[in-house]
């Protein structure tokens, strides 16, 4: 019994130190593991299988639209990243470099990836070179890594997991749809899969990438108020097509530069689930990511036939499409419960000698904790059911706790008493100017999020200064 309730007192409650609780719950969770290499985390099997999923539903998403996967090299020499000055000034402070190979210095040095708009532009200005050539629909999965002096599991390492794609087109049109297509693509996966609702829109031009023309995001609120960027598209019109070269002929064989966009998602959607769908006893995952959705639990195993039964059930709804596995270690029914609850499992299955008697078995869900019990011959359809109940249960969840978090500002005194005492969203009036955004991040360590696509008329001036407004801005406290 003691080491049951060491169990469930190895998470800091959320209420009490909402980092620390965050921090509990990638550890005990089993998630991650820290490693020699500061600011940088192993992602151990439970965690890595999260991923696996993300990847898997993403790379579906991409293909659907003829994007193709690719890879390019992890290093890149100074000279190539330097071909872009806006580019390499962005990303300037977070560059690690190799200076030798072997034994000997580098003529030139070779940074780490970052990023690979560079590397792609280099590699369009020799693929390139016809119409017919275009358009070019790429990503790549892979890692990259950028210096923060600052980490957090998931939510910043300084080498991380992502898919960044890279497209070229022949037209500005063409590349202004995709870069809009890409960013529907991920919101509709975080909120379909992840169960995270999201606000989409366009980054001003202070927070807009590095070297793009238009950066759009999808932002999502987390339980303690802060806000997350969970996926960004970038329309790079044909800026670095310029630097770098990359031309085509058209059909009236003149030669034209290429419009690329660039987009990409990463490990810290991890981070994004467990700070939105999280509750003291640990991780809670949605049934269409989670890599497995129901854990069945045998009562009192030793017993005649209730194993059997355990792997029949767990057959039967293997069977029926459901990821499901049986825990027959020795540990004890209350400690499975606990460590089930732990990891974040939508569905448990508990099987005991009555309920082997009885033809039944209980069901236990995680969001709710309600229990059911349910014939055995009804068990795969009433769990298909559970587990479409549990997603929409937990976007529903996450979608109130941000619209109760959503507030709206009509002058500055108002927007400073909201970004003191109420976590959250901040909607307010925005004249366009960067003097004015840059003020009330000095004033209030609050920043833009985005300008969103589905505007509303809160005021008619400023926020800040009080000229006449151009745009809605939604304003937060963010990771």
């Amino acid at each position: 019994m003691a080491k049951e309730k060491k169990l469930v007192e190895a998470i800091t409650s959320m209420d009490e130190d909402f980092a620390r609780w965050y921090t509990d719950v990638c550890v005990k969770a089993d998630l991650i593991g820290y490693t020699s290499v500061k600011g940088c985390m192993a992602i151990k099997p439970a965690g890595f299988a999260i991923w696996e999923n993300i990847k898997n539903e993403l790379d579906r998403r991409f293909k659907e639209t003829g994007v193709q996967n690719v890879y390019m090299p992890m290093f890149i020499p100074e000279s190539l990243l330097e071909k872009e000055k806006d580019h390499v000034e962005g990303f300037a402070p977070e560059v690690a470099w190799v200076t030798r190979g072997g034994l000997e210095e580098l003529q030139e040095p070779l940074c780490v990836r970052p990023t690979s708009e560079t590397l792609f532009c280099d590699f369009y200005a020799k693929d390139i070179h016809s119409h017919r050539d275009l358009p070019r629909l790429y990503n790549q999965w892979c890692s990259v890594v950028r210096w923060e002096k600052t980490t957090r599991p998931f939510l910043r390492s300084r080498e991380f997991l992502w898919q960044e794609g890279h497209t070229a087109h022949a037209t500005a049109e063409e590349a202004a749809e995709r870069t809009v297509k890409m960013l529907n693509i991920y919101a509709s996966f975080l909120e379909d899969v992840l169960a995270i609702p999201v606000i989409k829109g366009r980054k001003t031009d202070k927070e807009k990438f590095a070297g793009a023309e238009e950066t759009y995001t999808v932002e999502a609120l987390m339980h303690d108020g802060k806000a997350l960027q969970s996926g960004t598209s970038h329309n790079f019109g044909d800026g670095f097509a310029r630097a770098f070269g990359v031309q085509y002929t058209d059909q009236n064989n003149q030669l034209q530069y290429v419009h690329q966009t660039s987009w990409g998602m990463t490990t810290r959607v991890i981070g994004a689930l467990i700070m939105v769908h999280g509750d003291n006893s640990g991780l809670v995952l949605p049934p269409r990511i989670a890599p497995t959705q129901v854990m069945i639990i045998p009562i009192r195993q030793s017993a005649e036939g209730v194993l059997d039964k355990a792997q029949e059930i767990r057959d039967a709804l293997c069977s029926a499409g459901v990821r499901t596995a049986v825990d027959d270690s020795e540990k004890s029914p209350g400690w499975k419960f606990s460590e089930q609850e732990m990891r974040g499992i939508p569905l448990r299955v508990e099987i005991g000698p009555k309920d082997v008697e009885k033809g039944q078995a209980v069901l236990v869900r995680r969001d709710n904790r309600e229990k059911t019990i349910v014939p055995i011959g009804e068990l795969a359809d009433t769990v298909l059911a559970l587990l479409d109940e549990i997603q929409k249960n937990l976007f529903e969840k996450a979608k109130a706790h941000r619209d109760s978090h959503t507030y709206d500002a009509h002058d500055y005194a108002e927007f400073k008493e909201i970004a003191d005492n109420k976590p959250g969203f901040i909607r307010a009036m925005w004249c366009g100017d960067q003097a004015c955004e840059d003020k009330i991040k000095e004033d209030l360590s609050v920043t833009s999020r985005c300008i969103p696509n589905d505007q509303e008329h809160i005021s008619d001036v400023c926020v800040c200064c009080g000229k006449p407004a151009k745009k809605m801005v939604y304003w937060g406290k963010a990771y």
